[in-house]
């Protein structure tokens, strides 16, 4: 006997791969669409649904969806004269070590500074940019302080969670979604193991 999938599992299996389940032509006039907005867009709903309720969005006051745009690839670095070979000039093949994601996450914090990160996922990407939607509570907000699964936002030691790596992704960049073997110098954080674990 088979369960019948729900709406959300045909929304994430839409998005699992958006090459086979999406046409050309649809992803291409989103992306057209996204490069003639501001960097830091705010919009009225997800366009991943699925993706925005499993990291904690609901439809009500005091939360706030801003779509950004990231630079892809890896760092821009200028060339240096130091009478050295091409290969050792320190110029391709360097990548910052902090992903995409939480600098887009970091920008948009600094761009609602009343605002909290709550968390983001990846909607896009062309040839210059990807695109993630980031989701923003309002922590003095008074439907956001009386919600039973957000009101813990309003805390003061939770301000500025972005740029401290709290959030799931910044979570994943410094290993933390990694138990057990593997993971020994990891926790309690990379600083505290003298960064040996990265």
């Amino acid at each position: 006997m088979h369960m019948a999938k729900g709406l959300y599992q045909h929304v994430r299996e839409t998005w699992n791969n958006p090459k086979a389940t999406q046409s050309h032509q649809q992803r291409q006039d989103r992306m057209v669409q996204w490069r003639r907005e501001p960097v830091n867009c705010r919009i009225e709903k997800p366009t991943r649904i699925d993706a925005a309720r499993r990291l904690g969005y609901k439809a009500k006051q005091g939360v706030i969806m801003v779509r950004t745009r990231v630079r892809r690839g890896g760092l821009r670095k200028g060339k240096i004269h130091m009478k050295r070979k091409p290969s050792k000039a320190g110029i391709n093949k360097i990548t910052m070590a902090k992903n995409t994601q939480r600098i887009a996450e970091e920008r948009v914090n600094r761009h609602f500074p009343n605002l909290e990160v709550l968390n983001s996922y990846w909607v896009g990407q062309d040839g210059k940019h990807k695109y993630y939607e980031i989701i923003l509570l309002d922590p003095s907000h008074p439907a956001i302080k009386s919600d039973k699964d957000l009101g813990w936002i309003a805390e003061t030691h939770h301000r500025g969670r972005a740029y401290r790596g709290k959030t799931s992704a910044g979570k994943r960049g410094r290993g933390l979604h990694n138990k057990g073997k593997g993971a020994e110098k990891l926790r309690p954080s990379l600083k505290a193991r003298g960064n040996i674990g990265k």
